[in-house]
């Protein structure tokens, strides 16, 4: 079980995140490209910070939404996804070959993200965008990039679809995140949606490492993540990663 974690969202002198705090507690780092946040200076720093730890980096594209980070759907056709995916992606790429990277995987961010979850459309047209880019994999000299994907209790639609691309997926589960028993996560604009108690966090984490998570309603449901997503907020957030590090890594 790795912890991922949204990095590289600054921009300019604004701050957001205490990402060079995190990277030491951190096995994937979710770059911004520039569109929801991040500039070539920031990306370019984080990816930095990232290689100096060993951390695998992943491209992290959302729509073009800075005033609304991103959290605002903006309708586009399938084929303006893939090239939008493509884009930033790209742009992360070039930045990490300067410094001797390359990216590993993709994770669509805020609204995007949802919206792949939501529609096959769009979650289609984010596999044109992967499988383009690894075409060109062993000019790049690395694996191929992979997509991540949000896990839920019955994934196999998007494994098949997943398959006709040849794109591999990567699951990730939420330690923070109230589940419901559908397997989907309870909208935040519902009671108990968010955990803030660290000593729930770290249940949840140990949970889904084994396999399984609590619903709101106290029964257990299987669920299979390959990594968990953790935020780095502020102090008190990075001190919770570093905990949740040493659980999954005694």
């Amino acid at each position: 079980m790795k912890l991922n974690c949204d990095m590289g969202e600054s921009y300019g002198i604004w701050q957001m995140g205490n990402d060079q705090a995190v990277m030491s507690w951190i096995d994937m780092a979710n770059i911004a490209c520039g569109f929801h946040a991040s500039d070539p200076d920031v990306m370019a720093k984080t990816v930095c910070w990232a290689l100096e730890h060993g951390v695998d980096i992943g491209a992290h594209p959302g729509y073009d939404d800075k005033p609304g980070f991103g959290r605002r759907s903006i309708p586009h056709s399938p084929e303006s996804i893939t090239q939008l995916v493509a884009y930033q992606a790209g742009a992360l790429e070039a930045i990490c070959r300067l410094q001797g990277g390359y990216i590993r995987y993709i994770k669509p961010h805020g609204a995007l993200y949802h919206d792949m979850m939501a529609d096959e459309a769009v979650f289609e047209a984010m596999l044109r965008a992967v499988a383009g880019l690894n075409r060109f994999a062993s000019m790049r000299s690395a694996e191929p990039v992979k997509l991540m994907i949000q896990a839920r209790s019955d994934n196999d639609s998007y494994q098949r679809l997943a398959r006709r691309y040849a794109v591999g997926l990567l699951f990730e589960g939420f330690a923070d995140r109230a589940y419901g028993d559908d397997g989907n996560l309870v909208p935040r604009s519902e009671p108990g949606a968010v955990h803030r108690d660290p000593a729930r966090i770290e249940q949840q984490i140990r949970q889904l490492a084994v396999g399984e998570v609590t619903t709101i309603t106290g029964n257990r449901l299987a669920l299979q993540a390959d990594t968990v997503c953790v935020h780095g907020d502020n102090d008190e957030s990075v001190a919770m990663i570093a905990r949740l590090h040493q659980v999954l890594h005694p």
